[in-house]
């Protein structure tokens, strides 16, 4: 009974992280670490290595299963899939009826993020500074040149759930702003909501893989370059303000293809009076700026609990 107590407990927490990782400035990472299994998850991830698979490939089923604290994984995983499938429908419904309080929401997570890991950095030296520049360089014209709708080939839902999944290790990272950044956020919101089944399993494979094969990687890179690390990071997620600026506008793509074809569109920030003027629909100024602050109290109360646990 009381193993079962403390599994239902573990997918509680999973549920806790999977409804952060569902929206986008909250990291999955920060809420296992004030849920106290940070540590444990990353042990648990490491420990599926090729002496732990040998067991698998032998059928030693329970070795490998006690190996890689299996119970813990599974019900964590539950409940995180529970949150996914429970506020896909919400995020969806949001995204097409009320989409600048959400984007203002998200703008307001985010932005409180960046302030947050960046006032956690060892001062501006010049590594850092250049690390963070590069990130907020490399995002902001991902952000301006990919078009509003990415490839939905499966290959690309592959790679998105390899990169994506990778963010939920990362406290201070999130792997919906992830899934933002390569504009398959409302793909994937869309998938889960109406149970796409092709989909969900290729975005699972890719998350799989990416998180075995990214969660020693990452481990080498914090150990060596920590901080260089987190300001890149930092970079992107400032860089990324510009996909969930809450006002927007499809414009042209001006990079012309090879048959003369003009690129698909992409979604262009504009100020609160254009979008008034272009559309014709209320700017909604001031719930922006109720939710955007919402947002950042949000994160602020997240952090102030994780140095309370610190």
């Amino acid at each position: 009974m009381i193993r079962i107590k403390e599994y239902l407990l573990v997918a509680f927490k999973g549920m806790c992280m999977g409804a952060a990782d569902v929206i986008p400035g909250v990291s999955g990472g920060t809420i296992a670490f004030l849920m106290g299994i940070y540590s444990r998850l990353i042990g648990a991830i490491n420990s599926i290595n090729k002496d732990n698979l040998k067991l698998l490939f032998r059928f030693r089923i329970k070795d490998f299963f006690t190996a890689i604290d299996g119970a813990f994984l599974c019900s964590l995983f539950a409940g995180i899939l529970i949150s996914f499938f429970s506020l896909a429908k919400l995020m969806t419904y949001l995204l097409e009826y009320h989409p600048i309080p959400l984007w203002s929401f998200f703008f307001g997570l985010i932005l409180a993020s960046i302030i947050i890991i960046i006032k956690d950095l060892d001062g501006f030296k010049l590594r850092n500074i250049l690390s963070f520049i590069a990130g907020t360089a490399i995002a902001s014209y991902i952000c301006l040149v990919s078009p509003s709708e990415t490839s939905e080939a499966y290959w690309f839902i592959f790679v998105s759930g390899a990169i994506a999944i990778c963010a939920m290790i990362l406290p201070g990272i999130s792997g919906s702003f992830i899934l933002l950044l390569l504009g398959k956020y409302k793909f994937l919101m869309d998938a889960v909501a109406t149970l796409n089944i092709p989909v969900l399993i290729v975005f699972f494979i890719g998350a799989v893989l990416g998180i075995l094969a990214f969660s020693r990687f990452l481990g080498w890179l914090l150990k060596r370059w920590y901080m260089p690390t987190i300001a890149l990071l930092s970079g992107f997620m400032l860089g990324s303000l510009i996909k969930v600026w809450p006002w927007k506008a499809k414009v042209a793509n001006a990079i012309v293809s090879a048959a003369g074809d003009k690129a698909p569109s992409v979604d262009y920030p504009i100020l609160p009076s254009q979008y008034r003027e272009m559309t014709g629909n209320p700017d909604l100024l001031g719930s922006a700026l109720l939710f955007a602050v919402i947002g950042i109290a949000i994160v602020i109360v997240i952090e102030l609990a994780a140095k309370r646990k610190k």
